[in-house]
C-alpha cells in the first residue's frame, strides 16, 4: 500500500512541473506573423482610401516580375476595391472571393479593374500566368 502511495505522489509532482512549464508566457510575435497595417506596407502595395474610391492597389508587371507580390492591404466589405494595373504582358488577375472575379490584363498601361467583396475575410489576388499572389486583402465588416 505504501509503494503505490509514493508512486502516486511522484506522478502528481511530475504533472505539476509539466503544467507549470506549459504555462510560461508566450513568445513575442514575429513581425512577419502579424497582419501589417497600411503604413507598414511597401508604397506599391499601399492602398489609398477615400469615401469615393474605396481601396486602390497599384500593380505593375514588367519583364516577368510583378510588383507588389505577397503584399497585404485592407478594405471594407461592400466598398469598391480598385486594381490599377500597368503591364507589359497579357495575364489574368484572379480574385479569390465569393463570388470570384477574373480580369483579363492586356499588355497596356493604366488598366482599371473594380470589384466589391461583401463577405469579410482574407481575399487573395493572383496573376495566373506568373503564378504569384499580388496581394491579400483583409476585408473587414
Amino acid at each position: 500500500m505504501r509503494r503505490s502511495c509514493v508512486c502516486l505522489v511522484t506522478s502528481a509532482i511530475g504533472a505539476a512541473v509539466l503544467v507549470a512549464a506549459c504555462g510560461s508566457a508566450p513568445a513575442p510575435l514575429d513581425s512577419s506573423d502579424a497582419v501589417r497595417s497600411p503604413s507598414a506596407q511597401t508604397p506599391a502595395a499601399s492602398p489609398s482610401t477615400s469615401a469615393d474610391a474605396g481601396t486602390v492597389i497599384d500593380v505593375t508587371v514588367d519583364k516577368g516580375l510583378a510588383t507588389p507580390t505577397n503584399a497585404e492591404a485592407q478594405a471594407v466589405a461592400g466598398q469598391p476595391i480598385v486594381l490599377q494595373v500597368t503591364s507589359d504582358a497579357a495575364d489574368s488577375l484572379h480574385v479569390h472571393s465569393v463570388p470570384e472575379h477574373v480580369f483579363e490584363v492586356a499588355a497596356a498601361p493604366s488598366q482599371r479593374f473594380e470589384f466589391t467583396v461583401d463577405i469579410p475575410g482574407r481575399v487573395a489576388v493572383e496573376l495566373h500566368d506568373l503564378h504569384v499572389t499580388v496581394v491579400t486583402i483583409e476585408v473587414r465588416p
